[in-house]
């Protein structure tokens, strides 16, 4: 709950997101009824990202997944907030492993510095900013009856 930033991380199994990963998302969607000093859902004004591995194609299915249920939870997602690195298809070296070429891969060591770039600027710009504005989406206003206090745009 400290963080400004999270960077999910998860391997590709069986074309998804591992089932750690799930079980990550679930903890995280099981506190989301928290609320943070202004009333919002407990993680509005933190950042994510999602950072894939493995040896099969799916990194992108996966980051998907992942970045929505981040999203869908209150965190902000920036542009290009997700990163991978694939092996050789089919069993072989991790990203770490000798003659991987992981570490010296020039895709995705620029996704991942493209990535965290964005990450710590979206996270300052929120912070400087006192986090998201807390009108209009205070579940407090919402529960006690005064949905009056909002007004529907699509309200002609």
């Amino acid at each position: 709950m400290a963080a400004d930033i999270l960077v999910l991380g998860s391997s590709i199994w069986l074309g998804e997101k591992t089932s750690v990963c799930t079980q990550v998302v679930e903890r995280l969607y099981a506190t989301s009824h928290l609320l943070n000093e202004q009333g919002q859902y407990a993680y509005y004004g933190r950042v994510g990202g999602a950072l894939i591995t493995g040896n099969e194609d799916g990194a992108k299915h996966c980051a998907m997944n992942m970045l929505y249920s981040l999203q869908h939870l209150g965190y902000v997602i920036p542009p290009q907030a997700d990163a991978d690195w694939l092996g050789e298809a089919g069993p072989g070296p991790s990203y770490l492993d000798p003659g991987s070429g992981g570490p010296e891969n020039d895709f995705t060591n620029r996704n991942t510095t493209f990535m965290t770039w964005n990450l710590l600027h979206m996270a300052r710009m929120i912070k400087d900013a006192g986090g998201i504005p807390a009108h209009g989406n205070q579940r407090s206003k919402w529960d006690a009856g005064c949905r009056s206090d909002y007004v529907n745009p699509e309200y002609r």
